[in-house]
């Protein structure tokens, strides 16, 4: 049996060739962290989302984040929890970057009624949803969501439909 040396960024591992030209690597998780998810700022709290949402001060913004508390409830079947002190997120996830090979844990759609708009984290493709996002109303997007001033600014029906559209695809 021939040893064959390899090193993975931190100490040399050793690769074993049998007779059958195969090779058998032995990895540990000293040398290579796959499946062990990053541990991010942002975590799943056991908070009240509905007092959370009680100390908006924006009675408007109160509101419609009680609206759309309800419909990301009833579209994902799933409870809201809170995520950090802002977020409140539907669902569990584990995503890994295909750059990177990260893993973080985070919710699979969410909201956070925030100083300035309500925060829609949707992670939807902006140009393949083109067309329901210039009949949806007054609007932002940045990074994966919609930034909305107040509910009454788009058309209800269609951010049902693009909120079912950002699950269906995760």
């Amino acid at each position: 049996m021939r040893t064959f040396w390899c090193e993975f960024k931190q100490e040399p591992k050793w690769i074993y060739r049998d007779g059958t030209n195969d090779f058998n690597y032995i990895l540990t998780t000293e040398n290579i962290n796959m499946g062990k998810p990053a541990q991010i700022k942002t975590q799943q709290t056991s908070a009240s989302v509905e007092d959370f949402i009680n100390k908006v001060k924006d009675e408007q913004q109160r509101k419609d984040s009680f609206v759309i508390l309800e419909i990301m409830k009833k579209i994902s079947g799933e409870e809201p929890r809170m995520w950090g002190a802002s977020l409140i997120g539907f669902g569990n996830k584990r995503y890994i970057s295909a750059n990177t090979g990260r893993e973080v844990d985070w919710f699979l759609i969410g909201f956070s009624p925030r100083i300035a708009n309500l925060s829609l984290h949707l992670v939807l493709d902006i140009n393949k949803h083109a067309d329901t996002l210039k009949k949806l109303g007054k609007f932002k997007t940045g990074s994966g969501c919609l930034y909305i001033n107040k509910l009454t600014d788009i058309d209800i029906m269609l951010l049902e439909k693009l909120i079912k559209v950002a699950l269906q695809g995760k």
